[in-house]
């Protein structure tokens, strides 16, 4: 497994070496130890999710807070999507910055996304199965949103606007700066 640094150094592009001939390939898609060693700490993931959907379809921006705060290892098992990792700590050199990579079944990268950061992902290709391993389980409780389009995070999603589709519940989320100034408990930069 290769691990490479993105220009926000906690978010980690995950390629695995992938071994092909006549009869398809095999790879590794997670190695612990590795990951571990890579870190120099350890992530104990708790739980693997993975959703279906169609062109278009944005999930995002996602995050937990206080306890339950999540650290995913997210990949796309069929299709293609760009993947989107917002820094949300504040006080961090980077807080309010994004990193965006194109994940798919061709190209089998992998994001790793520590506990600070709101996850979304779009979907670029006719149909994506995206999958995802989390290390602290899902509350409704906990959960919060930053909206996908808010113009001070200067995301550029692939597709037109007219082509998202998005769940009423996305539509709602606040900016990334009334989520600071309104949720005291994000994870705040140490």
């Amino acid at each position: 497994m290769k691990y490479t640094r993105t220009s926000i150094p906690e978010i980690i592009i995950c390629e695995p070496k992938v071994f092909g001939d006549h009869r398809g390939y095999f790879m590794e898609s997670y190695k612990a130890l590795s990951l571990n060693d890579f870190l120099g700490h350890k992530i104990e993931f708790c739980q693997d999710n993975e959703s279906s959907s169609k062109k278009g379809v944005l999930r995002g921006l996602h995050y937990q807070i206080g306890d339950f705060a999540q650290t995913k290892l997210v990949r796309v098992v069929y299709g293609k999507v760009i993947d989107i990792a917002v820094d949300i700590r504040v006080g961090s050199p980077t807080f309010g910055q994004h990193v965006a990579i194109e994940l798919s079944a061709e190209n089998k990268k992998q994001l790793l996304i520590p506990k600070g950061f709101a996850h979304g992902y779009i979907v670029l290709s006719d149909t994506a199965i995206f999958s995802y391993k989390i290390d602290t389980p899902y509350s409704f409780e906990h959960e919060r949103g930053i909206a996908y389009d808010d113009a001070t995070l200067q995301i550029d999603w692939g597709l037109k606007p007219s082509e998202f589709i998005l769940s009423e519940k996305d539509t709602l989320n606040p900016t990334l700066q009334e989520a600071t100034l309104f949720d005291y408990n994000l994870n705040y930069y140490e």
